[in-house]
């Protein structure tokens, strides 16, 4: 292998991707083919956009934050660690360690990308974290093929060094900037904010159809006729009003019913739509049509397995990366626990752990530190590991019978 000549040819890699707020960022945003402006802060405004970002931030946001250290054993909680503290109290003086993850996992979910601030001390030590807008943000590339950061606040350029910055990307082109869902899925979203302004405007104008005005004469000033009629029956206050008609004028309906244009159907649509975007169980937003009490529990499951595990593994290896010194990842790791979410109902977890105690795999204090239940002192058996004694090998099946039947036959 020539390494010199490997060397020169990934030397001069591309700039990273910044295109989704760029000026290339019309493609990704800007108009929709129904017409509505779609970013970020108007496809939050949407219900089913807003819930699903809210029900993955919040999660993620709620979930079990702890630094690890290896042990010959195993691993054991870095308590003594400074990172320890920072990830699962307070990352920062000005907010909780749910409010950091919940604001960093909302702009992973809407640009594409998280940023955060690492402030180290004179010893290289993080001593704090605090999140960066995405927006304002940029991913460059130096003559040395270095990645570094730029940062806009108040007019003014900051650049920032590698080390200096948690980034946790998303999908992307190039594996170092993530573009937004929502810019990907911007018509779909735009669709959904179609049908929300037409239902808004429906019953602002009093949950009847447009239509026109019949007069067998010439009107001479049309629009004060309409004006005077808007002023009275338009808006869902004068709904139902009983309409008067003069000199043989007629009111002719034009307008399509919702039902024949399937309005309830496209909103209905579009919800699941936007639950696909984000890979959300419809009944999690408030979509019952198709769950009942045998398979919720199972999209329940599926939902942290195949929607939240792999954000946590994002996070896990992005903090990994970003916060540890290189001796410290060889010591010391990060690690959401899911545990929780994947516990069932009480029966199943009961059940389950009487099959773990039975067979010697899970002591008494394994199943209290599941329950966040106190331990059992070790003095007492709370570390033991038991088995059933019933159970035995297959070859020495019988010989506890025949040897008691010969005992019992020599004190005859």
């Amino acid at each position: 292998m020539n390494v010199p000549f490997l060397s020169k040819f990934f030397l001069p890699r591309a700039s990273p991707r910044n295109s989704t707020w760029s000026n290339s960022s019309s493609f990704f945003f800007g108009r929709t083919t129904s017409g509505k402006n779609v970013n970020e802060r108007t496809a939050l405004q949407t219900t089913a956009v807003y819930a699903c970002v809210r029900i993955l931030a919040e999660t993620i946001a709620s979930l079990p934050l702890n630094t690890f250290r290896y042990t010959a054993s195993g691993k054991e909680k870095a308590i003594d660690h400074s990172l320890y503290y920072l990830l699962h109290n307070e990352p920062n003086p000005e907010m909780t360690s749910f409010v950091f993850r919940e604001t960093l996992m909302g702009h992973l979910l809407l640009w594409g990308n998280a940023y955060a601030q690492i402030i180290r001390n004179g010893r290289g030590n993080v001593v704090a974290i605090y999140p960066l807008l995405p927006n304002k943000m940029t991913v460059q590339r130096n003559k040395q093929s270095q990645i570094y950061y730029e940062y806009e606040k108040d007019g003014q350029s900051y650049p920032l060094r590698s080390n200096e910055v948690l980034h946790v990307p998303g999908l992307g082109f190039d594996g170092l900037v993530g573009y937004s869902p929502i810019a990907m899925a911007k018509n779909a979203i735009g669709m959904a904010i179609a049908t929300e302004e037409y239902g808004a405007k429906f019953f602002a104008n009093g949950a009847n159809p447009g239509g026109v005005l019949e007069h067998p004469g010439v009107v001479k000033d049309p629009a004060r006729v309409r004006d005077s009629w808007n002023a009275v029956y338009q808006g869902s206050a004068n709904a139902h009003r009983v309409a008067v008609l003069e000199e043989g004028m007629k009111f002719q309906s034009i307008g399509i019913p919702p039902e024949q244009a399937q309005f309830l159907e496209t909103r209905k649509f579009q919800l699941n739509e936007i639950a696909r975007i984000f890979r959300i169980p419809p009944h999690m937003i408030g979509d019952l049509e198709k769950s009942s009490f045998s398979n919720i529990e199972q999209q329940s499951l599926e939902f942290v397995m195949y929607t939240l595990d792999p954000w946590v593994v994002r996070w896990e290896q992005a903090m990994q990366r970003a916060l540890f010194s290189e001796s410290e990842k060889q010591k010391l790791f990060v690690k959401f626990n899911v545990d929780g979410l994947l516990r069932g109902d009480y029966q199943s977890r009961m059940n389950g752990y009487a099959v773990g105690r039975q067979n010697g795999w899970l002591s008494s204090n394994d199943i209290r530190e599941l329950e966040n239940l106190n331990r059992i002192p070790a003095e007492l058996g709370g570390d033991q590991y038991l088995i059933n004694g019933n159970m035995t090998k297959l070859a020495e099946a019988g010989a506890f019978a025949t040897n008691r039947k010969e005992e019992m036959e020599q004190t005859k």
